[in-house]
């Protein structure tokens, strides 16, 4: 009987959609052929055919690295958008800053008693007609 391995993890399974390549593999391997194989053409006749490989072999280098790497599950432009976010965007000192409930709620606490204050008339401080707040006296 033939012994099939079988996953554990099934989000690292990859659908195959060619030639046992992922669609993105195929996608990124046609536009690294498209872009290389014409700069060998066109530089094989002025420079030899060593230094057109050489660039043609330069130029198509990213398009393998955008088909074939990943780190963590990530392709290589999430791996290369997190580490330009931490590096340059944001901020290099992340103080710890926390929302306390408490203070919160014992500021709208104190924030209705002035309302409910205000509201009643005996408010010890009052505006005058210049809008200037100025103690009233009893």
């Amino acid at each position: 009987m033939a012994y099939v391995p079988v996953p554990k993890d099934l989000t690292k399974v990859k659908s195959k959609f060619a030639f046992n390549l992922t669609k993105r593999q195929i996608l990124c391997f046609g536009l690294a052929a498209a872009i290389g194989l014409p700069l060998f053409f066109l530089l094989k006749g002025a420079t030899g055919t060593t230094v057109a490989a050489f660039a043609m072999i330069l130029v198509m280098l990213p398009c393998f690295l955008f088909a074939m790497y990943e780190k963590n599950g990530m392709p290589l432009e999430k791996v290369l958008r997190n580490v330009i976010q931490t590096k340059f965007i944001r901020p290099k000192e992340r103080p710890y800053k926390t929302q306390n409930f408490y203070a919160v709620v014992e500021r709208q606490t104190k924030l209705t008693k002035e309302v409910s204050a205000i509201v009643k008339g005996t408010d010890s401080k009052t505006k005058d007609a210049d809008g200037k707040r100025t103690e009233r006296k009893p």
